[in-house]
């Protein structure tokens, strides 16, 4: 997916990086360092494995965490975009013919200002929900079947509330 764009293609960047935001000029990320890069994805996979957080969740945690980190120099939000359907769709094989990505670039700019907010916050809440929001979207455009629809709106009124639950508790969920 990556050959032919940069010389690192393939490989954990070795050299900081930062997203600059066109119009202002101004850095809004700046990745992990490159010699904490292999750790921190490590982690994560970690997390991932052991986890009991429902999928719908850690999914989105994985793929939020996967551009916090930022593994290279270049592409990292379709490879963030590619683990997080793959996981999805290990879950649920439904996910592998969604067309999630596209959702995604239709409301590019508004998932790139999630991130952003997120990371000055230091919370991935607001990601989760959005991420929530994009697979609900895609499950009503696809006319997915009414079982779909009722395990959805299941886990939307009873994990949902869940989740609230810990949120006015905690003020913020981490991947820990």
């Amino acid at each position: 997916m990556m050959r032919g764009l940069n010389d690192e293609a393939g490989n954990f960047r070795a050299r900081p990086v930062g997203v600059v935001d066109s119009k202002m000029g101004r850095i809004i990320h700046f990745g992990t360092l490159p010699d904490y890069v292999p750790k921190a994805i490590s982690d994560l996979q970690d997390w991932a494995k052991i986890t009991y957080v429902h999928m719908l969740i850690k999914s989105s945690v994985f793929h939020y965490e996967f551009e916090l980190i930022h593994l290279f120099s270049d592409g990292n939000g379709r490879m963030g975009r590619l683990w997080y359907t793959l996981m999805l769709s290990k879950w649920n094989p439904l996910f592998a013919w969604l067309p999630i990505e596209s959702i995604i670039h239709d409301r590019q700019s508004e998932y790139y200002e999630i991130i952003n907010r997120c990371n000055d916050s230091g919370r991935s809440t607001e990601f989760i929900v959005f991420m929530l929001g994009v697979i609900k979207d895609v499950l009503k455009e696809n006319e997915v079947s009414e079982k779909v629809t009722e395990i959805m709106s299941e886990f939307e009124n009873g994990r949902l509330e869940i989740i609230k639950s810990f949120l006015s508790e905690h003020h913020s969920i981490t991947s820990k």
